[in-house]
């Protein structure tokens, strides 16, 4: 089965038994994550392959064709290997194009329907009766960290679901719904109970965390006896009190991720950063025009004015964003227009897709699409401008010494990130000594650069901090 589940005691057959296949993206993993909590909770045991499931959750994804043809393929999967199917997550917005490809499913929901999920595992499932188990109060799944789909020294924080914005290539809007967001105090006991647990580095996620807190008029919660407000300031504030690395991504770059950045530059007493000096801002594209057609900021020059003011501001900081080339209507000269935005903005980590329709999407209906070996002729020219940037960038590393928390170990390997390096998505640390230096999953190590290509650092220990909370 090709769902991450946590490891765990074997499953005793007393106990109804779920299967589970996680798809998309980390605001997804965090709803598997609250779906396997409260199976636990109720005594449900997960398992690991298809055989041993009594019935099988798949998390789908939507966004775009491949993440649909991709989700479709996991449920045809599992309903071969078991028969007994339920179905959730964006894709579950589509139930039409679920139905017609697997007419069998037993339900289907969309993404954060946990009480249709739990409902439909219910009626498949129902929970066995132990009259003495049950006696015992069940310990509720807001009490402790819960089921956990990453390594234990990192987590996702989502702090909202769905998103104000209307782009015209996107229908997550239409699937995940207008922004929601979490009261203020909620997040941080989360945070508080995740770092309890073993956490060292917290990655927020949500559609749009830059504009956490607007649909409550940035309403006050109280935390550790201080109160906060429901925004992207605030809410960074009180993370830094709990002294792990904390990385913000999806920022849309709005005038007031400015009161954000001095943060960034910060540290506390042990060296540790109050908030790690990174960015993720998609950009998606670098011409005003293209820009109006997605639906988009397009003031390119000030945006390339306020990347250097943030980089005034924190010297450190490291910024990601990723781009759509062959848009509808892009002509060469807004192509040309964009590698000249990357020479110009020397960005750290970058991403790029070559345009795809999606079913529903606004851009559909423009004109003068790009064909599609045009399309992959520019997105390779500006993967392969960028490579030259970033191994430049990285290039200027070597012979610098770089704070790093250790994911794995691989052989005589260590393999780290830096604190320029979200997990899955950026590039990693080797450290040619980390089994000789004694070094294991979530310690942080000072790592001295030895070189570097265009993704990835190589260097040797320099020293370590493990779990006695020196940094």
């Amino acid at each position: 089965m090709p769902a991450t589940v946590p490891a765990g005691a074997p499953p005793r057959a007393v106990n109804p038994r779920v299967g589970f296949v996680s798809l998309g993206c980390p605001k997804a993993l965090v709803d598997s994550e609250r779906i396997l909590t409260q199976l636990r909770v109720e005594g449900y045991d997960i398992v690991q392959t298809y055989d041993d499931a009594d019935v099988v959750v798949v998390n789908t994804c939507g966004f775009i064709d491949s993440a649909v043809t991709e989700s479709l393929d996991a449920i045809g999967e599992a309903i071969a290997e078991n028969g007994r199917v339920i179905v959730t997550g964006c894709l579950g917005k589509r139930a039409e194009v679920i139905r017609e490809a697997h007419p069998g499913v037993l339900s289907i929901s969309g993404p954060q329907d946990y009480a249709s999920v739990m409902s439909a595992v219910h009626q498949a499932l129902p929970q066995r009766h132990d009259p003495f188990i049950d006696l015992v109060p069940r310990r509720a799944a807001a009490d402790d960290v819960g089921v956990k789909l990453t390594p234990k020294h990192y987590a996702y924080l989502k702090i909202s679901e769905g998103c104000n914005h209307r782009c015209s290539f996107c229908i997550i809007p239409s699937m995940r719904g207008d922004l929601v967001s979490r009261p203020v105090d909620e997040v941080l006991r989360e945070a508080e109970r995740l770092v309890r647990g073993g956490v060292r580095e917290l990655l927020v996620v949500s559609q749009d965390t830059s504009a956490y807190g607007v649909d409550l008029r940035y309403a006050t919660g109280t935390w550790r006896d201080r109160e906060y407000q429901t925004r992207m300031r605030a809410l960074c504030e009180g993370l830094s009190e709990l002294q792990v690395w904390t990385r913000l991504h999806y920022v849309y770059p709005y005038p007031h991720v400015d009161d954000v950045v001095p943060l960034m530059a910060e540290v506390h007493a042990d060296g540790m950063p109050k908030l790690l000096p990174y960015l993720d801002i998609p950009f998606q594209h670098a011409s005003p025009r293209i820009l109006k057609l997605m639906k988009r900021p397009g003031a390119v020059e000030r945006t390339l004015e306020r990347v250097q003011r943030w980089r005034e501001a924190c010297p450190d900081l490291v910024v990601r964003s990723t781009f759509i080339v062959g848009f509808p209507g892009e002509t060469d000269a807004e192509f040309e227009a964009l590698l000249a935005f990357l020479d110009d903005a020397q960005l750290d980590r970058v991403g790029a897709f070559a345009y795809s329709p999606v079913d529903g999407a606004g851009a559909n209906g423009l004109p003068d699409p790009v064909p599609e070996a045009v399309k992959q002729e520019r997105l390779a020219r500006f993967m392969a401008r960028q490579a030259g940037i970033s191994a430049a960038r990285l290039a200027d590393k070597v012979g610098s010494v770089q704070t790093c928390i250790v994911d794995a170990i691989d052989g005589e390997l260590a393999i780290a990130r830096s604190m320029a390096d979200a997990p899955g998505i950026d590039g990693v640390v080797q450290v040619q000594d980390g089994r000789d230096a004694g070094l294991k999953p979530g310690d942080f190590v000072d790592v001295e650069i030895m070189g570097s290509d265009e993704h990835d650092l190589y260097g040797e220990v320099a020293t370590v901090d493990g779990d006695d909370g020196r940094f």
